[in-house]
């Protein structure tokens, strides 16, 4: 994935609407070291359009202990991902929202209750 699609599609038509329709404008948003989530084009993108970006010279390493919610979510879309077959790129579109409504809220409420903070 390129800067360009990770900003237009994932990041402005899709993740930022919806956690702005959750919070508001209050929140912090800090990413991985994925290229398409370091690049110039991203973070000039983010800076601009983002109230509390933490940019990528701020980030702590990559480690689980660091946000393991993240990690304990991604962990169980992870599983539940693998048992299809993916043959192409829309079916995988399809088989994450699907996988992904199939976490309970009981698995993501136990993921924050157990978050070291």
């Amino acid at each position: 994935m390129n800067s360009a699609y990770y900003c237009n599609h994932v990041l402005k038509n899709g993740l930022l609407p919806d956690i702005r329709r959750l919070s508001g404008n209050n929140f912090t948003f800090q990413q991985d070291g994925e290229p398409s989530h370091t690049s110039k084009h991203t973070v000039a993108f983010l800076q601009k359009s983002v109230p509390d970006f933490i940019e990528p010279s701020n980030w702590p390493p990559n480690s689980p202990d660091m946000n393991p919610v993240d990690y304990s979510i991604w962990g169980a879309l992870q599983q539940l991902v693998y048992r299809q077959k993916i043959e192409d790129t829309d079916y995988l579109k399809q088989v994450l929202n699907s996988c992904w409504d199939m976490i309970s809220q009981e698995l993501i409420n136990g993921a924050i209750d157990h978050a070291v903070i």
